[in-house]
């Protein structure tokens, strides 16, 4: 049997490979984004404590009420913007689903969308699968910033989506107040939808302000705002998140939505309602990844690589060129064999795959794992 694929230019994803990779040579993996430490044991006990007391059927389809509340007096806290649980905010199986069910809900085949680049791997794959035309704004190294006036060039009547990403990864940066206006005024008196990637709304650092969409009167009207508890808690593996969207957008949302997953895991979202009543618990996370940032950047400062500080995430950038003129993709190989370290090249990310000469390192690590890393980088 011959069958078409609809994503042809698909293959394994970059993250599979150097994963693989650095399993294969025993090396410090510090590509893809997760942390290699515990969760709060606080929350681990709320998970088991809610499976004990009988949290193991269905969800409701929108999320547990329960903690649909906590994140409608979260936003409040952080933002004062209003969500109302019953009718704007759906718990997803990870931020993915939500990025994946938005894209499904809206795009059309012919619809253009348009992404930022680097960009994350998942926004262009959804965008194809449903007949869309990714439409790409390159992001230059070392500081990423938006053109807004390329920007206002690229939107057309055929525009439908907006995708930003703030904090950014791959790049570690953050739009600023003045990016969100100037975002908010193209598109002001249109149909365009925004969906805005905040899964790391709470990991940002020194005097940068997460600027959310829902902060922003117009662009909170037009917006998806999309998290992550995954990477807010260090469990990513939980592949729990959310979305917050205005009522009529939302209901169109969960019409996919239910035939998607239907709900997301029972007990977690007991546990994570139950964890949410303390703020300080997502409140402390800059500092917590702040001084890791500031240590991993700290041990490698008389390396040969160049760096900007990451403003957000738990990524930073490292830039080679005074090494080698390798491909980023060859270079973070010959890392991963030769020298026992794995990162993620950029290009990967980029249009055309631009290589810039820039790896990302995640230092969501320990720092015995931080140091290690130091030390081989600063061997290279």
């Amino acid at each position: 049997m011959h069958h078409d694929s609809k994503l042809p230019h698909v293959g394994t994803t970059i993250f599979t490979v150097m994963s693989a990779l650095a399993q294969k040579n025993n090396a410090l993996n510090l590509s893809q984004g997760f942390p290699n430490f515990k969760s709060d044991q606080k929350l681990i006990d709320l998970v088991t404590n809610a499976m004990n007391s009988g949290y193991n059927q269905y969800a409701p389809m929108a999320g547990s009420l329960e903690l649909r509340v906590a994140i409608t007096n979260k936003f409040e806290k952080l933002y004062n913007a209003s969500y109302h649980p019953d009718s704007e905010i759906t718990v997803t199986a990870g931020a993915t689903q939500a990025i994946f069910t938005i894209i499904s809900t809206f795009i059309k085949p012919d619809d253009e969308v348009i992404l930022f680049r680097p960009a994350y791997d998942c926004y262009e794959p959804a965008i194809e699968l449903n007949g869309g035309k990714p439409i790409s704004i390159q992001l230059k190294a070392p500081h990423y910033k938006v053109d807004w006036t390329e920007v206002s060039k690229k939107i057309t009547s055929k525009t439908k989506m907006v995708i930003i990403n703030t904090p950014q990864n791959p790049s570690g940066t953050v739009f600023s107040k003045e990016d969100m206006l100037k975002l908010q005024e193209l598109l002001k008196g249109t149909n365009i939808i925004l969906l805005s990637d905040e899964v790391y709304e709470h990991i940002i650092f020194d005097d940068h302000k997460h600027q959310s969409a829902c902060l922003f009167t117009d662009l909170k009207s037009r917006s998806f705002i999309v998290a992550s508890f995954g990477k807010t808690f260090h469990n990513t593996g939980w592949k729990l998140g959310y979305c917050c969207a205005p009522k009529e957008l939302m209901a169109e949302f969960q019409k996919v939505h239910q035939f998607n997953v239907f709900c997301a895991n029972h007990p977690m979202q007991k546990a994570l309602a139950d964890y949410l009543q303390e703020p300080n618990h997502y409140l402390e996370l800059p500092n917590f990844y702040q001084r890791k940032r500031d240590l991993f950047l700290s041990l490698i400062e008389d390396s040969k690589f160049k760096f900007t500080p990451a403003q957000g995430t738990y990524f930073q950038i490292l830039d080679y060129s005074n090494i080698t003129t390798e491909h980023d993709v060859d270079f973070a190989k010959r890392l991963t064999n030769d020298h026992k370290i794995a990162s993620i090249p950029l290009s990967v990310f980029n249009t055309d795959n631009l290589d810039e000469k820039v790896l990302r390192f995640c230092f969501a690590k320990t720092d015995d794992t931080l140091r290690e890393a130091a030390t081989i980088l600063n061997r290279i």
